[in-house]
């Protein structure tokens, strides 16, 4: 072996990481598997809650540990640049918590005053269902189909591997993660017979998403240019009333 080729496999002293930045890392790592242990035990402990009780309310937690791990999970392995503990999206803004506390305390006047629509799966019920599995699958498949132009946060400024992604689920909605989620939020207040959490989710995430959309659009028409201004003629939100 040569002199230069052993300098070569000889690992550089200012390219080690620190100890500073390793124990960053370890407690990124550590927050990652607590927080997917918690949500698997949430997960399996809500399974065994409708099992056991025979109510929505067990089958509506499971379907948001499901989201939430689902943010994590497609982040990683589809954008892994882009990832963190806060990709679970659990800390989504004090208004996101408040909103679906609000559901739950519905969930349980409900059950309080009337215990039959707990247990009422009725067509309404399984067309939430549907709806929410739907708006889980949308949702996902546009971070997957995003890949790395995904981002939790809107970008202000182009990166050079940033591209316009208008193929797959992208060809039938112009905001597909924002759709989504529109539509999975709704669709579990219909699931859990919320008449009240419907019409106050609808209202705020209608605002929301539109606020945003208009935003987003702007830096987008910047990045993009007429390539974008023709997707977005093309290409409606399907959310309704935001064209």
């Amino acid at each position: 072996m040569n002199e230069e080729t052993e300098e070569r496999q000889t690992p550089s002293p200012s390219r080690s990481p620190s100890p500073a930045s390793r124990l960053e890392a370890n407690r990124a790592v550590a927050d990652v598997a607590c927080i997917s242990a918690g949500l698997g035990a949430v997960f399996g402990a809500s399974l065994f809650g409708f099992w056991y009780l025979r109510v929505q309310l067990p089958i509506y937690v499971a379907l948001l540990a499901v989201f939430h791990f689902l943010e994590f999970y497609i982040t990683a392995r589809y954008n892994p640049g882009k990832l963190s503990a806060d990709s679970f999206l659990l800390n989504n803004g004090s208004a996101y918590n408040l909103a679906h506390a609000c559901a739950f305390a519905e969930s349980i006047v409900e059950y309080m005053i009337l215990p039959e629509s707990m247990t009422a799966f009725n067509s309404i019920s399984a067309a939430g269902l549907a709806l929410a599995l739907f708006g889980q699958f949308m949702r996902s498949a546009a971070m997957i189909h995003a890949s790395s132009n995904f981002s939790h946060v809107i970008s202000r400024e182009k990166e050079p591997e940033h591209q316009l992604v208008t193929s797959g689920v992208y060809r039938f909605a112009r905001h597909p993660s924002y759709t989504g989620f529109f539509y999975w939020a709704l669709g579990l207040q219909m699931f859990m017979l919320n008449p009240l959490s419907f019409g106050a989710f609808a209202y705020v995430l209608w605002n929301f998403f539109n606020h945003r959309i208009q935003d987003e659009e702007r830096t987008l028409v910047l990045f993009f240019g007429e390539k974008y201004t023709r997707y977005r003629r093309d290409t409606p939100t399907r959310i309704p009333f935001i064209p």
